[in-house]
This record gives structure tokens, sequence and C-alpha cells, in this order.
């Protein structure tokens, strides 16, 4: 029998690590035990998905050959010394978080969806869900990595997707939504990003009765 208060005891451990999850750029060199990174992305893939679809893939880039050849591709040496997170490079694990858009176009065209006109193509899609799908299994390992002790730093691959999807065979199809680094965190300081605060509930939360 479940105990009566068993559910507030799962929603306090939620609130807490979305109350203390923030970017952090300055990590230690240890690995991640791998039990616990395998759990974690388990748990991070149970993301909500238009249709089910599951689009979303993780590239776990685990080993220091690994890292450095993603650091290689996008930050070359010339330009780390003047790099401000040098922290931020030392992170012992890097999941790029990719999603395949044409996926939502076959899924569609399943039975069961294909009364919707979604299947035709991409531009039948007012919102483009795959990108809304992989932002979603994002947070998710975010938050797994904050209530485990972890440190986690989410980035884009800016101008580099293409050399990235190369440098670690990643077919054309899929998309790079955004990298996300993972490693037992360092004192570091805050982005400047970090001064706006919180926006006021009230002007984010509008209720209407």
């Amino acid at each position: 029998m479940t105990a009566p208060n068993q559910p507030e005891r799962h929603a306090e451990g939620l609130e807490s690590a979305i109350r203390r999850r923030r970017m952090r750029r300055n990590f230690q060199e240890d690995a991640i035990d791998e039990q616990l990174l395998d759990r974690i992305l388990d748990l991070a893939r149970r993301a909500p998905s238009a249709g089910h679809t599951q689009a979303t893939e993780f590239v776990v880039l685990r080993t220091p050959s690994a890292t450095n050849r993603y650091w290689d591709t996008t930050l070359p040496t010339e330009r780390r010394k003047s790099f401000r997170w040098d922290g931020l490079l030392r992170a012992p694990v890097l999941v790029l978080v990719c999603t395949r858009p044409s996926a939502y176009t076959q899924r569609y065209s399943e039975t069961d969806k294909s009364n919707t006109g979604r299947e035709s193509g991409l531009d039948r899609w007012p919102v483009p869900y795959w990108w809304f799908d992989a932002g979603a299994a994002a947070q998710n390992l975010l938050l797994l990595a904050a209530s485990n002790g972890l440190g986690a730093c989410l980035f884009g691959p800016f101008d580099h997707e293409t050399e990235i999807r190369k440098e670690f065979s990643i077919g054309e199809e899929q998309r790079i939504a955004a990298v996300i680094a993972l490693g037992h965190p360092l004192p570091d300081e805050q982005g400047r990003s970090a001064d706006r605060g919180w926006k006021p509930t009230v002007d984010v939360v509008h209720y209407i009765d």
C-alpha cells in the first residue's frame, strides 16, 4: 500500500531540482559513474512527443578523446585563450540532443494519424514539434542532473552543426537541437544573463475565469 505522503515527497524532490537548477560552466575532470549516466539518460528520453514519435536521440561523448574532438571542431585552440568559460571544457560528458524532423511526417502518415494532413510535409506543421519535443527531453536531462548532484550546461551548436555531424558521423536527416555538458560541478560565477532574474509570476501566468 502506498504511503499517503509519498506523492508529496516526490513533488518536493522535483520542486527542489527545479529551484536549484542553473547552468554550470565549471567542472571537475572526474568521470560520471556509468550506471548513473545510463539511468539519467534513460529517464531523460521519457519526454512527451507529438504522436509519441520519439524522434529525439542522444549522441553521448563520454571519453576525453571524444569531448576533445568536439571542442577541436567548434572552438579552435587560438580562440580558447579568450574563452571565458575554460572550466566548461573539462566537462567529462557532452550530450548532443538530436532530432529527426522527417520522423514526424512518417509517423503522421500512419493509419491513426493520416487524417490530420501533417504527413504531406514539414511545412504543414504550424509548430515544429521536433524542436519542442527535443527541448522537453533536454529539460528532463537538466533536471535529472540537478537532482543527482551533477552540474549541467546547455548550449547550441551555433554555426558548427554541419562540422559536428561530419565529425561524429551523424546523418544529414538528424538536426542537433542542443549540446548539454554534464559533470561534477566546481564553484563558478553565473553568466551575465542570470542578472536578469526571474519575471514576477503575475507577468507570466494569466488566469482566465
